[in-house]
């Protein structure tokens, strides 16, 4: 028996190699089962798709793949599949995360946090309801995962000045106890807890009657619950709004990007997504789906009680809020007096996001009209603003300096170094996206996609709405277990398709199953937000199932109902578009010329 449990250890261990060997192999059949070249594409993808589930490799050398294998395998040469890398949607991304490293270091997004909770209040479900939108807000605009890392810290000095600090109950060990054993089951790494609850309690008279002190251990039974709760729908409500905000702007998180970049290449004329059309879809969407959140979080984790709202608070409950104000203002006088590299930073991010929402806002002409038509993109406008940054001085100038001889002759130093960026950007990400946009080139030039298309005949008659909600459902559950850049490479193009199946508008299916990779709130593996929050050892697997699945269930409805109302007007969803109509033409006599060819190869056999 125990050499059994040691060999199964031993195969756990090379379980990435196993994979990374034998699913090429295992892929074999559909080679042999597909058209020649449509087989070796979609044999490609499977093998990706298995590599990115399982993460074989990393994913950014995943990604990388179809540089090596689409050549050799006659898919695409070379010089077509590399471009792919650096396509202007990368560099709209790029201009995005340079500006995000700006904010962070200056540290201005710690400056608009701590402002915006000084505003909100103290009481819990205003607490959670500032700590949603100030994340929500950063989000937008820097990673979800950056966005996480920053607020988590802050929420938890708050939490400490509201409940302070005190041995771990027995209950608290069984907790942590069952988080340890989930944490190694799914290998996220924790970090020390450092903060555990107080009940403030002054010591009891040993000659108290008995109904006194049962009385008094029900109620500091019932203040420690609301204390645990709180914590956790304070931690919970973190990961959850920064997984909402990222849906906001198309900079917001990758899956955005990917399905810019994938419309650019399936339907090279269609030119209603932009910066400010989606900010006008899903801003809204995000706002309502935000509060809703909120108040599902607050009800369920105790921020806000129904029953006894109109109750009196403790003096306990007083005191702490009291302290909680405290640490806020505390922590924002630590930041001292607003900085020049501060205020410059802030201007440009401003410039940043108007200059990309007025450049083709739609409803009226936006300033890129002035210029050639096609020659200005977002990338263009964002990376504008990013290399102002590189040279900009981080320290206000001086004229007296000039005529000051005896002044220091020391460089400024910028609004930000190139070494900063260098590492603070996440460059794997690129890669990531390159790679889907390499993988929808080499499905449309193939014609994998045009072949996946002509398989989807008995989808033909579902209702548009109800596809609608089938696929965010299908894309929800599978992002829960995989990445969602991964997922929303390997869907967009069946979606497309599908779409061409069904004589819809295109982005009606394909902008549901982008976002709706980014509704992944049901398990600490889901999303690195979710890891995070989960690695505090405060949150149990239960808590996030139980809170994310009525997440879930909100966001599709949510995006259904914008599918179907503000958005139609936005993207002209009501009618089948020329775009997309060329491409369906297209597709036609390609499916015809793949039929016969696989006909002829049958009569030959």
């Amino acid at each position: 028996m125990a050499a059994a449990g040691a060999l199964v250890k031993k195969a756990w261990s090379v379980r990435r190699f196993v994979v990374l060997l034998g699913a090429p192999l295992a892929l074999v059949p559909v080679l042999l089962s597909l058209p020649a070249k449509e087989g070796r594409c979609l044999y490609v993808i499977l093998l990706m798709a298995l590599y990115w589930c399982t993460e074989a490799l990393p994913l950014a050398v995943t990604a990388l793949l179809p540089i090596v294998l689409f050549p050799f395998l006659g898919i695409l040469p070379s010089n077509k599949v590399c471009p792919q890398y650096f396509l202007d949607t990368n560099f709209l991304f790029l201009s995005g995360l340079i500006m995000a490293s700006a904010i962070e270091e200056w540290n201005l997004h710690r400056r608009i946090a701590l402002r915006v909770l000084m505003l909100v209040g103290v009481q819990p479900a205003r607490l959670i309801l500032g700590m949603m939108l100030t994340t929500s807000f950063l989000s937008m605009w820097l990673s979800n995962t950056a966005s996480t890392a920053m607020m988590l810290p802050i929420a938890n000095a708050i939490l400490k000045s509201l409940f302070g600090e005190k041995d771990t109950s027995k209950d608290m060990k069984r907790e942590n106890e069952e988080n340890q054993a989930s944490l190694h089951q799914n290998k996220l790494y924790t970090v020390p807890t450092e903060m555990q609850f107080l009940a403030s309690t002054e010591d009891k008279d040993l000659t108290e009657e008995k109904e006194v002190a049962s009385d008094a251990l029900s109620d500091l039974k019932k203040e420690e619950e609301y204390k645990t709760n709180i914590w956790k729908g304070f931690l919970i409500s973190i990961p959850y709004a920064a997984s909402i905000g990222g849906t906001a702007t198309l900079t917001g998180t990758a899956p955005n990007l990917i399905l810019l970049g994938q419309l650019k290449s399936y339907f090279p004329e269609c030119d209603v997504v932009n910066f400010g059309s989606w900010f006008m879809f899903a801003f809204p969407l995000m706002l309502i789906f935000l509060l809703l959140g909120w108040l599902w979080i607050s009800i369920l984790y105790g921020g806000i009680n129904l029953r006894g709202w109109r109750a009196k608070k403790s003096n306990i409950r007083v005191d702490a809020e009291a302290r909680a104000r405290e640490v806020i203002k505390e922590d924002y006088q630590k930041l001292g007096p607003t900085k020049f590299a501060e205020q410059a930073i802030f201007f440009f991010f401003c410039m940043f996001a108007i200059m990309l929402f007025s450049r083709d806002p739609k409803f009226i002409p936006g300033w890129a009209s002035f210029f050639a038509p096609g020659f200005i993109s977002d990338a263009v406008t964002g990376i504008t603003i990013v290399i102002i940054l590189f040279f900009f001085p981080s320290q206000k100038p001086s004229f007296k300096w000039w005529f000051d001889l005896k002044a220091p002759n020391t460089e400024t130093q910028p609004l930000l170094t190139w070494r900063k960026a260098q590492e603070t950007v996440p460059w794997n990400i690129i890669l990531l996206l390159g790679g889907g946009f390499a993988m929808a080139k080499g499905c449309e030039e193939s014609g994998l996609s045009v072949w996946i298309g002509g398989r989807l005949h008995p989808l033909e008659g579902v209702p548009p709405p109800v596809a609608v909600i089938l696929i965010t459902i299908v894309i929800a559950l599978f992002t829960e277990f995989a990445s969602n850049t991964a997922t929303i490479i390997i869907f967009l193009p069946v979606l497309a398709e599908l779409a061409i199946r069904l004589k819809v508008n295109p982005l009606y299916l394909m902008i549901p199953g982008t976002i709706g990779c980014s509704y992944a709130f049901m398990l600490p593996v889901s999303t690195p937000p979710n890891s995070i929050a989960f690695s505090s050892g405060h949150l149990m697997v239960k808590d996030m199932a139980r809170t994310g699945l009525l997440m879930n269930l909100m966001g599709v409805l949510l995006l259904s109902l914008a599918m179907n109302t503000w958005a139609k007007s936005i993207f002209q969803l009501g009618t089948f578009p020329a775009w997309a109509n060329i491409h369906a033409e297209n597709a036609t006599s390609l499916l015809t010329a793949v039929e016969n060819v696989t006909l002829s190869a049958l009569n030959k056999i």
